[in-house]
């Protein structure tokens, strides 16, 4: 039926097809028709395929829609809808933990709801997020941990720090180090992390987990129970040479720990386009990478105010809201929520 009318198609405006096979509906009239929120239209939607984009609009294929709710029902989006992507290199100063808190504020400003989580003993992420002194939080990271590896209650909601601009925060500070040299000897010492994730995933779209510059047991424990890994890396010949020992770190983890681990994509940082020295850099990475691993299109420039926000305890979106890095961070939540 469609293929007949398709053949007069040049004759008819394309919208006035689709409806006419009322085979495609609108967003809103999706929400009002199935009395489904917002959020768990886009979800159904996104996971079923059933977008349809013509023109300018976003329009939904009915039959695909409906198949997907008879076969899962009306609360079957919620399920594993959470994504988890771990920010790790074991290079320093690579812009980690910007990285993370800006892409995590900058999903939950696209509508989703975000936990960062801090897997680093120097409090990086919490520093960053406003929190000055993370050693005198009570309850952080290393609490849960210790919890789930003495196998009691797990006091999640007593962690959680609900912060000003829109992200919930699972603190560290250095009672974090000294968990991690407990672990050595604890039984499935590399999952420890993924028991604690595993049970907040229903209530979270992403959950962002900044590692350590390191390739520790907490630094194994994300890439253990992450689905993907974000990989920083600064415009330099250094930081692109230790990459080398990251992948390998990961096709371990991929093989012995976490089959379904991905890499996100290789994130280009700290990158000065006035200099030929970061092009070149720039170009080895892709020469390197590119046909093995995905690399972001996005690459962050050299920001001195991008610097300074970990200072402010702030996000860039507050602190420079019209600044090139600002710029490069949206473009990045973009293509992080254009790849699912």
């Amino acid at each position: 039926m469609f293929g007949t009318i398709w053949m007069f198609s040049d004759q008819i405006d394309d919208e006035d097809i689709l409806f006419a096979q009322r085979s495609f509906i609108t967003y809103n009239m999706a929400i009002d028709y199935y009395k489904m929120s917002y959020r768990a239209v886009t979800r159904v939607a996104d996971r079923s395929g059933a977008f349809y984009k013509l023109h300018k609009k976003v329009l939904i294929n009915r039959a695909i829609f409906e198949d997907y709710l008879r076969k899962n029902g009306k609360d079957g989006w919620k399920k594993n809808m959470c994504k988890v992507i771990a920010i790790a290199n074991q290079k320093g100063g690579v812009a980690k933990t910007t990285t993370a808190v800006n892409l995590g504020i900058g999903l939950a400003k696209e509508g989703n709801k975000v936990c960062l989580v801090d897997c680093d003993a120097q409090g990086s992420m919490t520093i960053a997020l406003g929190y000055k002194e993370p050693d005198r939080i009570e309850v952080t990271l290393a609490t849960l941990l210790s919890e789930i590896m003495e196998e009691e209650e797990v006091s999640i909601s007593d962690a959680i720090i609900h912060q000003d601009e829109g992200v919930d925060l699972i603190p560290a500070n250095i009672d974090l180090a000294a968990l991690e040299i407990n672990l050595v000897n604890a039984m499935s010492r590399e999952v420890m992390l993924r028991m604690l994730i595993e049970s907040i995933r229903s209530e979270y779209d992403y959950i962002i987990i900044d590692c350590a510059p390191s390739l520790g047991m907490m630094t194994i424990n994300a890439l253990a129970c992450a689905d993907s890994v974000l990989i920083p890396v600064q415009a330099s010949y250094l930081p692109v040479k230790g990459l080398e020992q990251l992948m390998k770190t990961i096709q371990r983890v991929q093989k012995r720990l976490n089959k379904k681990l991905v890499i996100e994509g290789i994130l280009l940082t700290m990158v000065d386009s006035r200099l030929n020295y970061a092009k070149d850099i720039s170009q080895l990475v892709i020469d390197t990478y590119s046909n093995k691993v995905p690399v972001f299109e996005t690459k962050i420039p050299l920001s001195v105010r991008a610097a300074e926000i970990t200072v402010e305890g702030t996000s860039i979106y507050q602190y420079d809201p019209k600044g090139k890095a600002t710029a490069a961070y949206r473009t990045l939540t973009e293509e992080v929520i254009s790849r699912g």
